[in-house]
């Protein structure tokens, strides 16, 4: 998985020349009305980047718009670098997808785009509690939503080995259809724990990691939100010792007995490692692992199912990665730029590339969370049904350290506190032993 990861100055401006230097894919319309560039993310799904492609010539020709797109990598954050050089050197690109937390990070150098939000609410319905947070800036919208490159990490397990060793058929409890909200209700906290154990005795741990990557913050938040346990508040209160915290710990210290037992130092690839290798009866992720379980290992992906995380006493949290197509202040064709980032969220173009990449972006408004893709997509057939939030689910999206003050969260984010505390029981430490050593890390940010 990728997450957001904060640049250096002395990094920015090392690699700022090397963002000029990309290579360009040109779309040009006759009689062009302007030039545009735009960087998008490299799609890792063989085709999806001939979609995008399609969508933007359509639009420039129709436009009269010289376009140049860049598809640019994620691998070693280079999407993340490019996005820093021009906003220090405040030249390059016209718009820019960007991720989580590097819309606040750049929001003095981007333009407003309420108008564009405004459109594609009033068609499509209000975007999510967190695509807000993370995308809206001192009350004005700095970057438009984007399908292509959002994400969940919804809950991956095996069907076989939780039916075996937990007596949970995941397939009757989540199926590729509506759920009866009941039966949806059982797929609890209680219920994760016993399988966790039954499942670790058994010798098929669920690959969830207490390291201090994306994928480890991003699994454990879902936790911490669904106990209501806050280490910052809104206000930016360090609420860390409070009755809240204190019961998601107690739980924690039972579940951490019963993960791998190099939870510790998981990174992002290690959960996908874990379901592939046939060694892990759950995790939580994309379909990425699943899909490449179809390649390297068939007989696991066609035991995989998908379906929503737990619910807690505070609610059923979805872990979410979102995508932002932010437009530069500085650029020299503003108006084309926020036209085509409008133009490609339309539900049409949405869907044309959800099949390209087989389901894996996730438009960020749910009122899209019906394409068939989701249903046709296989071996076996309907296993990503789930994968976006219905509205029979009774889940939300999360972010981790939300609702902390954005400048607080995204270095709890990014140094991977949540983890940690955990990691802390881990090890053996008691709850208020993992308590202090949370305090002092957290004055640290709140300064």
């Amino acid at each position: 998985m990728k997450s957001s990861r904060s640049v250096t100055r002395r990094r920015t401006l090392k690699l700022a020349a090397a963002a000029t230097a990309l290579p360009l894919v040109h779309i040009r319309g006759a009689g062009a009305a302007g030039k545009l560039q735009i960087g998008v993310w490299d799609h890792w799904v063989p085709g999806a980047n001939d979609v995008m492609q399609k969508q933007v010539n359509a639009w420039a020709e129709k436009n009269k718009v010289d376009v140049a797109v860049d598809f640019i990598t994620s691998s070693g954050n280079k999407i993340l670098i490019t996005a820093a050089a021009e906003h220090q050197a405040r030249s390059g690109h016209d718009f820019i997808q960007m991720y989580n937390w590097d819309v606040g990070n750049f929001a003095d150098r981007l333009e407003p785009v309420d108008d564009v939000i405004k459109d594609l609410a009033s068609k499509y319905g209000a975007y999510s509690n967190i695509s807000e947070y993370l995308g809206k800036i001192d009350g004005k919208w700095a970057a438009v939503p984007s399908s292509t490159g959002t994400l969940n990490l919804t809950t991956a397990g095996r069907v076989s080995l939780l039916k075996k060793y937990a007596g949970i058929d995941v397939r009757e409890m989540f199926p590729a259809g509506k759920t009866d909200p009941k039966t949806s209700e059982k797929w609890n906290y209680d219920t994760f724990l016993m399988a966790a154990e039954a499942c670790h005795k058994a010798g098929f741990a669920f690959g969830l990691g207490l390291g201090t990557t994306g994928d480890s913050t991003n699994n454990v938040g879902i936790i911490y939100s669904a106990f209501g346990a806050e280490l910052v508040n809104a206000k930016g209160e360090i609420t860390v010792d409070s009755p809240n915290v204190r019961a998601m710990l107690e739980y924690c210290q039972k579940l951490v007995k019963f993960l791998p037992a190099d939870t510790v130092s998981y990174d992002d690839a290690s959960n996908n490692r874990a379901l592939i290798s046939g060694k892990s009866a759950l995790i939580m992720n994309p379909p990425s692992a699943w899909a490449v379980a179809k390649r390297d290992a068939p007989e696991v992906a066609a035991d995989t199912w998908h379906f929503p995380c737990p619910i807690g006493p505070k609610g059923r949290f979805i872990p979410y990665n979102y995508s932002y197509y932010g437009t530069w202040a500085f650029g020299k064709n503003k108006t084309a730029a926020k036209d085509l980032s409008h133009h490609l969220q339309l539900r049409e173009q949405v869907e044309q590339r959800c099949v390209a990449s087989e389901g894996y972006d996730i438009p960020p408004l749910t009122s899209m969370s019906d394409f068939k893709i989701w249903e046709d997509v296989g071996e076996p057939k309907g296993t990503v049904y789930n994968y976006p939030i219905r509205p029979w689910h009774n889940a939300q999206p999360n972010i981790t350290a939300y609702p902390a003050p954005r400048d607080i969260a995204v270095q709890m984010y990014n140094r991977g506190t949540h983890p940690t505390l955990l990691a802390k029981l881990h090890s053996g430490q008691s709850i208020d032993q993992a308590i202090s050593w949370a305090k002092n890390e957290l004055e640290g940010f709140v300064r």
